[in-house]
């Protein structure tokens, strides 16, 4: 840390740096604030995300003997994921990504032609399978948030419990410095006022 200069100059410097330091703290905090919001929010979504797919994996399971049957390939193929669609979106200035859809491979089988439960069962391995990327998705922006929430908290406290205490604090020193050269000075004039007039007096 550089040493402060006791001037008027280093002082207006110090006052200014305050003064930026106090307008900006509240914005720091603000951020702070919405960043927990996020992320409280985002671990709200997941553990609902997470009991939806407990109960997706139930429904899946009743289809575990079917597997074995000669449609359980149209099943697989129907279920293989073509692309995850997602957007970004800006929160607090960090760049999240938000779920969209999935595509899957079309099906190329005739309706027709393969067991009743088929449908049935593509539908719930579909719906297994979007509600684990939503949860995957889900995790990558808690991950993101809960970093810049800790940026963000460390700079906070840096402003509230260092950089401002200690301009405040180079201020008064700076302030008791000049107090102390200003009255010395005038006691400097004292004393050679009295001098003066002790020598007017003599002659």
């Amino acid at each position: 840390m550089a040493a402060i200069k006791y001037t008027k100059t280093e002082l207006r410097q110090q006052q200014i740096r305050l003064t930026q330091l106090e307008r900006y703290l509240p914005t720091l905090q603000l951020k702070k604030n919405l960043l927990q919001l996020e992320v409280n929010g985002v671990i709200g979504d997941l553990e609902k995300l997470i009991v939806q797919m407990n109960n997706y994996v139930s429904r899946v399971q009743s289809f575990q003997k079917l597997l074995t049957s000669p449609d359980a390939e149209n099943l697989f193929r129907s279920c293989e994921i073509v692309q995850v669609h997602k957007k970004y979106e800006n929160i607090a200035g960090v760049e999240i990504p938000v779920f969209e859809k999935i595509s899957f491979e079309k099906p190329s089988y005739f309706l027709f032609d393969t067991s009743f439960w088929l449908e049935s069962g593509i539908h719930g391995m579909q719906l297994l399978i979007t509600n684990r990327e939503q949860i995957s998705i889900q995790k990558e922006k808690k991950v993101l948030l809960e970093k810049e929430l800790r940026e963000v908290s460390i700079r906070v406290n840096l402003f509230e419990k260092i950089m401002i205490p200690r301009t405040c604090e180079n201020i008064k020193k700076i302030k008791i410095f000049l107090g102390d050269q200003q009255l010395a000075a005038v006691s400097q004039a004292k004393a050679s006022k009295r001098k003066i007039l002790q020598r007017k007096e003599k002659r």
